[in-house]
């Protein structure tokens, strides 16, 4: 059986071809993206393309992005953006995706809403029936009552949990906590779910990515 690793990193190359010389890139962040990091920078390197800029969706996404050579911009100086890459925890077959276990989404949600073209990369483990058959929907909550949520969210049918790092509450690149809410079975009604959380005093953002119609690259064992 193909490493998963493997499969992400020839969904990466795959995708890295749809970028063009003078585009603005939005750069997305998990060990997904990092291939497509990666393979964008061999690109500017090698002079495959040219005057690209990059978006970066997180801290660790800078940092990768400096490390091999791409010129970073900002929102502010483009609030438009051409392409951004990315990956995802679950795809359902219309498109709709969880994303966040990497503690990203609100910036990753920002910048794809920015994006005129939206593309995920995934391997195939990611496809699933149903969104929430195999991740938690991270939610990012300001830290400030972040217990009053709880029961809210248990009343929605979700298992909510603190996501903690190295004993400690994780803390998103805006200072804010992440609530995973593992959903038995899934989600049926995802639209009303992420409805109902954004609706609850403190809630940030969701890692539901609802209609937002990405070209979705999957890396599969046959090709």
């Amino acid at each position: 059986m193909t490493d998963p690793r493997e499969l992400k990193r020839r969904a990466a190359e795959d995708a890295v071809r749809r970028v063009m010389s003078g585009m603005v890139l939005g750069l997305g962040t998990g060990s997904t993206a990092a291939f497509v990091v990666r393979a964008l920078g061999r690109m500017l390197h090698e002079g495959v393309v040219a005057d690209v800029t990059g978006i970066p969706t997180s801290t660790r996404a800078a940092e990768l992005a400096r490390e091999v050579g791409i010129p970073l911009t900002t929102l502010d100086e483009h609030p438009r953006v051409d392409l951004t890459i990315d990956g995802a925890d679950e795809v359902a077959p219309n498109g709709d995706l969880i994303k966040g276990h990497g503690g990203a989404m609100l910036w990753e949600k920002i910048v794809a809403a920015a994006s005129a073209r939206y593309v995920i990369v995934v391997d195939e483990g990611k496809l699933v029936e149903r969104l929430g058959q195999k991740f938690a929907v991270p939610v990012e909550v300001i830290p400030f009552g972040w217990k009053t949520n709880l029961v809210p969210m248990e009343a929605l049918g979700a298992a909510p949990t603190l996501r903690i790092l190295d004993g400690t509450p994780y803390v998103t690149d805006e200072g804010n906590y992440i609530i995973d809410c593992a959903f038995s079975g899934g989600l049926r009604d995802p639209q009303g779910v992420d409805d109902r959380l954004r609706r609850l005093p403190g809630v940030v953002e969701t890692g539901l990515f609802l209609g937002m119609n990405p070209d979705v690259v999957v890396g599969r064992t046959a090709g």
